[in-house]
Parts: C-alpha cells; sequence; structure tokens
C-alpha cells in the first residue's frame, strides 16, 4: 500500500515542532515548554485541511501546526 501525502516530508516538518519540556542547569523540568523542530525522516504520513497540517511520525505522534499566510496582492 502506497502512503499517499499532501506535502512532502520535508515541508510538513518544518510546518510542525515537537514540544518539549525546558530543563534548568541540574536537569529539572522549569514548568515551561519550547517547540523543536523534527525531521522529514520522522514523518510517516501528513494531511492538509483548510489551513492546518497534521502530521503523523514513525513513533506514533500526532504533531499539528498551520500552512503559512500568502500575503494577498
Amino acid at each position: 500500500m502506497e502512503n499517499t501525502m499532501d506535502l512532502e516530508p520535508a515541508a510538513a516538518a518544518k510546518l510542525v515542532g515537537r514540544e518539549v519540556p525546558v530543563l534548568d542547569k541540574e536537569g529539572k523540568a522549569t514548568g515551561k515548554t519550547e517547540r523543536k523542530p523534527i525531521a522529514a525522516a520522522e514523518v510517516f504520513a501528513c494531511r492538509v485541511r483548510d489551513t492546518a497540517v497534521t502530521v503523523i511520525t514513525t513513533s506514533g505522534e500526532k504533531l499539528t501546526g498551520n500552512l503559512p499566510v500568502k500575503a494577498e496582492k
């Protein structure tokens, strides 16, 4: 079965990110999170609906992002 995607894996990976906890100098969680990019190799599938991009990673995570808004002429 072929996996058809709405975007190329590299383009989809740029539009989503993984939220990871921010650690202090001792390695303890600070209660804050930051968005880390994912690699194109992690993209298993992706779909675009309206302006939302949903990516399923090879590890089974579901990540979402938004398409960039184009300027009107």
